[in-house]
């Protein structure tokens, strides 16, 4: 079984065939992770550095267990303790940890592209793990396979991402995935975080939390990004909870049952209160070990189509 791309670079570039198989994947890794025994020989041969050039504890420390778990061979970098503080190229800087025969690298960078940029310039299979407010194509993935666990085939089921969308890498990613998979995506959130023409993504818009989640069968909410945000995008945090926050009690009302996801860390009282994030709605814990099951899944499928 192997993806027809030797890079996950994004959504926007893999096949929904290559999507599919990431998910099939994944399926069988999430068995492997739930025996006594949870390692495999996958990728002993394969090495593999996560640089991570943005700060990280959910994706970096996943990751880095799902590259364990298939007993590769592990670098961790960080930009914070490097010579990129004293002026050293990105191109300089990955240059010198492949000079080390690295064969993956798993990077995390605050530009949108410098991914792809690393793909042109250097052999070694290379996923991303978010950049800037671009893409996080494993998060999508692994919301995606989260999804389906709970409901089923996505094909024509109804899909909200609700809140900082104009900030967000996970959102565009999330849209990419969930339209190759056949779903419909609503997003809803004030105006100011919604960016211009994102309807022809082909997806509706809503401002109304309350009629969004009556619509929805999952609601996907996103953080509030205050660190990307270098202008007041609403006046307070109190007033977006206000308008676009969630509680059990808005849940309760609902004639049906949804199922609400975050990609975390979770604002507690602005887009989730605690009652909701922590009820039998929720499926948050499930994506974080997902997380781990879809990387393997990743990681093991990239290595099919190792870089000479």
């Amino acid at each position: 079984m192997a993806i027809s791309t030797p890079h996950l670079l994004g959504i926007k570039n893999i096949s929904t065939d290559d999507i599919h198989t990431i998910l099939t994947t994944a399926k069988e890794f999430k068995e492997v992770i739930n025996r006594p025994i949870k390692k495999v020989p996958s990728l002993r041969d394969i090495t593999i550095a996560n640089v991570f050039f943005e700060n990280s504890t959910r994706t970096k420390l996943s990751f880095e267990l799902a590259e364990k778990r298939l007993s590769a061979d592990v670098i961790n970098f960080s930009a914070s303790g490097s010579s990129v503080k004293k002026g050293e190229t990105l191109l300089d800087t990955v240059n010198n940890i492949l000079s080390m025969k690295v064969d993956m690298v798993v990077m995390r960078h605050s530009s949108p592209g410098a991914p792809h940029f690393l793909a042109k310039h250097i052999k070694a299979n290379i996923i991303n793990a978010g950049d800037g407010t671009h893409e996080h194509p494993t998060q999508a993935l692994l919301d995606a396979f989260s999804m389906q666990e709970k409901i089923g085939d996505l094909a024509g089921k109804k899909i909200a991402i609700i809140g900082d969308i104009t900030h967000s890498r996970v959102a565009l990613s999330n849209i990419f995935c969930l339209k190759k998979m056949g779903a419909e995506v609503q997003i809803c959130g004030p105006k100011t975080l919604i960016p211009k023409h994102l309807e022809k993504l082909g997806v509706s818009i809503s401002h109304d939390i309350l009629e969004t989640l009556k619509w929805c069968d999952v609601a996907n909410v996103l953080r509030i990004q205050l660190e990307r945000q270098h202008i007041k995008f609403f006046p307070s945090l109190r007033e977006y909870a206000l308008f676009f926050g969630i509680n059990k009690s808005m849940l309760d009302k609902l004639d049906k049952e949804i199922v609400l996801m975050h990609p975390g860390p979770i604002n507690r009282g602005v887009e989730l209160s605690s009652d909701a994030a922590d009820s039998p709605h929720s499926i948050i814990l499930n994506q974080v070990e997902n997380g781990v099951a879809v990387r393997m899944a990743v990681l093991y499928l990239l290595a099919q189509n190792k870089i000479k």
